[in-house]
């Protein structure tokens, strides 16, 4: 319940303990699937610990990240899908291990006029993944592949408050529908502006914060 609190202090105490009572926990390791495309949820699920990135896969297998998921946070799609009854459209994995509480369909809607606060915190994960969509697809729409790039290793290291970056030029690729070789010579002119260091299996990040 401690945790609870300090992840979320805006929500009621009664809420607080309708949550300790009813939610599951979850405990999922780095590189877990939480939510496949094609699933049905019949929950959603607030980070209590660690991180989750939420990605669309083509039938190729390619990936396009959308956005991450933080301790004191939900997923957005996650909560349609369950209120809807509808299949995922998206894939969740965990970054690194993580802890999640599961959260019921039937406590959903009731919370939703029972508690104000529940209520303001659903509507607030809606607008700000779409705040977080509208910037996503400005970079897609409107920037050039090294400013793309240059924004999402800023996301990255932002999200997951460090420095290094140990993801393969391969991986930075898919996520970004790329190649392993525009990434890679692009990344070496960063270097060379004093951006980043190369290492062998990771990239340091210098000016991008």
């Amino acid at each position: 319940m401690n945790k609870l609190q300090q992840l979320f202090p805006q929500f009621e105490p009664n809420l607080i303990d309708e949550l300790s009572a009813e939610g599951a926990i979850r405990e999922a390791k780095a590189g877990e699937v939480i939510m496949r495309t094609g699933q049905y949820m019949k929950s959603t699920m607030l980070v209590l610990d660690g991180i989750i990135k939420v990605f669309r896969e083509n039938e190729e297998g390619g990936e396009f990240l959308m956005y991450y998921i933080k301790p004191g946070e939900a997923c957005a799609l996650s909560i349609i899908c369950a209120a809807k009854m509808e299949a995922s459209e998206i894939t969740a994995v965990a970054m690194e291990d993580t802890i999640l509480l599961s959260i019921p369909l039937q406590y959903m809607d009731e919370w939703m006029s029972k508690y104000k606060t529940w209520y303001y915190f659903v509507l607030e994960t809606y607008r700000n993944r779409f705040e977080e969509m509208l910037t996503l697809v400005d970079q897609v729409a409107f920037r050039n592949m090294d400013e793309r790039l240059e924004f999402y290793l800023k996301r990255h290291a932002e999200v997951n408050q460090v420095r290094i970056v140990q993801l393969s030029h391969q991986q930075i690729a898919d996520e970004l529908n790329s190649s392993r070789e525009v990434i890679s010579r692009l990344l070496k002119k960063m270097e060379q502006r004093g951006m980043l260091k190369l290492h062998r299996n990771f990239i340091e990040l210098l000016s991008i914060r």
